[in-house]
């Protein structure tokens, strides 16, 4: 009998072990499957943003509150995560997104950059600040995104962490370099408002309605450049700010990034979660650690 149990015991510790050795075995197969090639290589962020997926491609964490995405669709039921592969202009880049879903929300915290001040954002078919683009200039990977606006000649790149991002963008020589802020942005506002605490910080509230009834969303977001003019279109019926556009100097340099952090609770939440998950980081150093997550 105590023979038998040694046996078994002996047999359950080399089960175990060859277990183990299976598992490191496989761990390296999938760090590694094509050479040195990174996982995230394999991963194609498009696959469901065409027909009736309703998926989005831009930058997102596991389990990440920031979903940081283009917006090329404002309504319909193709339109539900503000991203459809069909469409050629973008509206701007957003902070909430949900994918899969049949009924439409989000699409908080509209940023875009441009090179002229237009607060209407042209899906009436006048002059406004979207730009036409062309998959050929649009690169999707997990926890990045890129893409080259056409119609202003611009350069975007997004990357997050779970609650904050930031965008980067590379304006062409000699043009004017504006930024707008866009709260108005695809679902119904109820409330909100643009402060600004310094030439390089602004922060405030969206609450708005749509799928969910009483969604509210905090920001705060922070330029790397200070800028120069600053101009609001008030919502005189209902008494808040809804968009503004923040107007930088060319001679400070092409690149301009915008790091922003978001909360569900409250402003001050916002830049804590700014400045404990992304702070100094550059593009690259945030870009990576969303990469090997």
């Amino acid at each position: 009998m105590k023979h038998f149990q040694l046996t078994r015991k002996f047999f359950s510790v080399f089960l175990l072990i060859l277990l183990v050795t299976s598992c490191k075995n496989e761990e390296k197969k999938l760090i590694s499957p094509k050479g040195n090639k990174p996982l995230t290589s394999f991963v194609n962020p498009f696959i469901g943003t065409g027909g009736h997926g309703h998926t989005y491609p831009g930058a997102t964490m596991p389990f990440g509150m920031m979903q940081l995405s283009p917006d090329t669709r404002l309504d319909g039921w193709d339109g539900c995560s503000g991203y459809h592969y069909s469409d050629e202009y973008i509206y701007g880049f957003s902070h909430t997104h949900l994918s899969g879903t049949g009924v439409s929300d989000y699409g908080d915290i509209l940023l875009m950059p441009t090179n002229k001040v237009e607060f209407n954002n042209g899906a009436d078919g006048k002059k406004g600040y979207r730009a036409h683009f062309s998959h050929d200039n649009e690169i999707a990977e997990p926890g990045f995104y890129k893409v080259h606006l056409d119609s202003t000649n611009i350069d975007v790149e997004l990357t997050v962490s779970k609650r904050s991002g930031i965008h980067k963008y590379t304006f062409p020589k000699n043009s004017k370099q504006i930024v707008i802020l866009d709260l108005e942005h695809r679902d119904e506002v109820l409330n909100s408002n643009a402060t600004v605490y310094s030439n390089t910080e602004v922060g405030g509230i969206r609450h708005s309605k749509a799928w969910a009834t009483n969604q509210m969303l905090f920001y705060n977001v922070q330029f790397s450049r200070p800028f120069k003019n600053m101009v609001f279109l008030n919502d005189t019926a209902k008494g808040k700010h809804v968009k503004a556009a923040f107007e930088f100097d060319p001679n400070d340099g092409q690149v301009l990034e915008v790091k922003i952090g978001i909360s569900a609770v409250d402003e001050v939440g916002s830049k804590q979660n700014l400045q404990e998950e992304i702070g100094t980081k550059t593009f690259n150093q945030v870009k990576t650690e969303a990469q090997k997550t």
